[in-house]
C-alpha cells in the first residue's frame, strides 16, 4: 500500500479539519491533498517510478506537502539536514541518484553550487509553484517494498550510507507508534521542534493518518516558543533528542511554563542519563516515552512506556529509568556474541533487531548491506545486555568502548555517574592511547552556567560508585561539547582532541 493513501482517506473523513500550519501558512486536510495530488500529477509528468526527490529544507509546511507529492507519484523522497555543507548535501544527491533538490529560501544560496549536478528548486519560486499543476494523481499503486524515504546516518566515522525505508517500513513504524505509545486522533497535535528531515518527520505519519494537527515552528530550537505552543494547543504531543529535553528543563521559564495540555514527549537518538531523566519526570511528570532505533529501523527497536517511567515504586525503577525498555510491538529483538551466538541474559554482546521496520539495505552498498544485515538481523552497533523479562540496557557504541589493562570499561556507565554532580551539566567520556594499559579513561566535563567542581570532587564521585580501575585519569573541563546536527556527541573529535588533531 502507498503510504500516501492514508492521507487521502483522513481527508475524506475530516476535510476541514487543520492538517499543517507553520509561520508562512495553514492548510486543513482538504486544501493539503489538493496541492498534493496536483503536485503530484506535475512529478509524474517529470520522473519516472522509483525516481528519488532530494529535500534539504528548514522546517516548513511544504516539507510535508513534498513527502505526499513524491509518495502519490510513486517516488522515493531523500531528506538531508538543513544544517548539512553544499558538499554533504552534494554527496547525498550524488549516491542517491536523486533527479532534483528542492530547498528553502534560506538555504538556496549556499545550494546553489550543486545547481550544475542537479535540477534545484526553491519553495516561494515560480518554478515551485509550478509544480502545483492542473492535472490531479491519485496515489500510484506500488509495491510494499518499493523505497519511500532513504535516510543518510550521519556519517561520523566515514561517508553517510543512505539507509532505504519502504513503504511497508514506514507504515509498520505508524501502526507500532499507535500500539505502543499513544492512540491518536483529530484533536491531537504534533509540534515540530526537530528537523523534518529526521524522526520528527517520520513520525508525522501515524499522526496525520489519524487526522491529527501538524504544528511546524521553523527557525532554531527555541524553548520558550516550545512551552508557549504547548499552552496554545491541546493534546500535544512532540520529539525532543536527549540534549533538547535537558535544555527545556533548565530552561529559565521551565517552572513556571503550563503544561496541562502536554500529552507525550517521546525522546530518543542518544543516551539519556538517569539523572537527567529524573529532573524531566520532576518537571513534566508521566508524559515521557523513551525510543530506541536507528535511522535502519526507524525509532522502532525497543521502548520504554510512560507508565514505566512513572512507576516510582517498581523495585528496579533505577534500572528502569537506565534502559531503554522493552521490545516494540511486532519486533524481534536480541544480544549477540561476535560470532552472532546470542549471549546469556545479563551478559554484554551486540543488540541485534529484526522487524518489517528494518531497512531494505543501503542504497547502492550491497557489502555494506550484507555485513548490517547479516543472518536476517540488523546489526545496530549497540552494546547491550538484556534481562530475563526482556528489559534491555544499551552499555555503549561498540566503537567506543574502552578497553584498558584487559578490561571493559563502557564509558556510559561514567557518564551516569559523573552527571550525579550537582554542578555538572553534560559529561563525556572517552578512551585515550596509552603505552602501558592500551587505553586510558578521560572524561568532558560541562559546568552548569556559575557551577563549580572539581577533578578531585568528581573523582572522589567516581570512587564511591564504580571500580577504581574504571574512573576516569583526566578530567577536562570545557565550554561545551561537540554535537552533530542531530545533538549527539561526537566522541570521534574528542579522541581527536586528545591526540592533538583537533583543529
Amino acid at each position: 500500500m502507498n503510504v500516501a493513501s492514508q492521507l487521502f482517506e483522513v481527508a475524506r473523513r475530516l476535510p476541514d479539519r487543520p492538517a499543517v500550519s507553520w509561520d508562512g501558512g495553514a492548510l486543513t486536510f482538504r486544501s493539503l491533498t489538493d496541492r498534493v495530488s496536483r503536485m503530484a500529477g506535475q512529478l509524474a509528468q517529470q520522473f519516472s517510478p522509483g525516481d528519488r526527490i532530494a529535500l534539504c529544507m528548514e522546517n516548513t509546511g511544504e516539507v510535508i506537502e513534498l513527502f505526499f507529492a513524491c509518495w502519490t507519484a510513486g517516488l522515493c523522497v531523500v531528506p538531508t539536514n538543513a544544517k548539512l555543507h553544499a558538499k554533504e548535501v552534494g554527496y547525498i544527491v550524488e549516491s542517491s541518484g536523486a533527479k532534483a533538490l528542492v530547498t528553502t529560501p534560506g538555504l538556496a544560496d549556499a545550494l546553489a553550487v550543486l545547481e550544475r549536478d542537479v535540477p534545484l528548486v526553491c519553495t516561494g519560486t515560480d518554478r515551485y509553484r509550478t509544480l502545483l499543476g492542473d492535472t490531479s494523481l491519485q496515489p500510484r499503486v506500488v509495491e510494499a517494498t518499493d523505497p519511500a524515504w532513504i535516510f543518510y546516518t550521519s556519517g561520523t566515522t566515514g561517508r553517510p550510507k543512505g539507509a532505504v525505508l519502504s513503504h511497508r517500513n514506514l507504515l509498520f513504524m505508524s501502526l507500532a507508534y499507535l500500539a505502543d505509545i499513544d492512540m491518536l486522533d483529530e484533536r491531537d497535535t504534533q509540534v515540530h521542534i526537530a528537523p523534518l528531515s529526521h524522526g520528527g518527520g517520520l513520525y508525522s505519519l501515524p499522526h496525520l493518518f489519524k487526522g491529527s494537527h501538524q504544528v511546524i515552528l521553523g527557525g532554531s530550537f527555541d524553548p520558550a516558543r516550545t512551552f508557549e505552543a504547548i499552552e496554545r494547543h491541546p493534546n500535544v504531543t512532540f520529539f525532543a533528542a536527549p540534549t533538547v529535553l535537558t535544555r527545556l528543563v533548565h530552561h529559565q521559564g521551565a517552572q513556571r511554563a503550563k503544561l496541562e495540555t502536554l500529552k507525550t514527549i517521546y525522546y530518543g537518538g542518544g543516551p539519556m542519563y538517569v539523572a537527567d531523566l529524573k529532573r524531566a519526570l520532576a518537571l513534566f511528570g508521566p508524559r515521557l516515552f523513551q525510543l530506541f532505533g536507528q535511522g535502519e529501523s526507524p525509532m522502532t527497536i525497543t521502548g520504554l512506556s510512560k507508565r514505566l517511567h512513572a512507576q516510582s515504586d517498581h523495585p528496579r525503577y533505577e534500572a528502569l529509568l537506565g534502559s531503554c525498555g522493552y521490545p516494540r510491538t511486532g519486533v524481534a529483538v536480541k544480544v549477540v556474541d561476535g560470532d552472532d551466538r546470542e549471549v546469556p541474559f545479563g551478559e554484554i554482546g551486540e543488540v541485534v533487531t529484526r522487524s518489517d521496520c528494518v531497512m531494505q539495505g543501503y542504497y547502492g552498498n550491497p557489502k555494506a548491506s550484507a555485513e548490517t544485515l547479516r543472518h536476517g538481523w540488523l546489526h545496530t552497533g549497540d552494546l547491550g545486555s538484556m534481562d530475563t523479562d526482556g528489559l534491555l540496557t544499551l552499555r555503549d557504541r561498540s566503537k567506543d568502548m574502552i578497553i584498558s589493562g584487559g578490561s571493559n570499561i563502557y564509558p556510559r556507565e561514567l557518564e551516569e555517574v559523573l552527571l550525579r554532580h550537582p554542578e555538572v551539566l553534560e559529561a563525556a567520556v572517552v578512551g585515550r592511547q596509552h603505552a602501558e594499559w592500551g587505553e586510558e579513561v578521560v572524561a568532558f566535563i560541562v559546568l552548569k552556567p556559575g557551577g563549580r567542581a572539581s577533578a578531585t570532587d568528581l573523582d572522589r564521585l567516581c570512587l564511591e560508585n564504580v571500580a577504581r580501575y574504571k574512573r576516569p585519569r583526566d578530567y577536562q573541563f570545557v565550554d561545551s561539547l561537540p554535537k552533530n546536527n542531530y545533538g549527539k556527541v561526537l566522541k570521534t573529535e574528542l579522541r581527536q582532541k586528545l591526540q592533538g588533531g583537533a583543529k
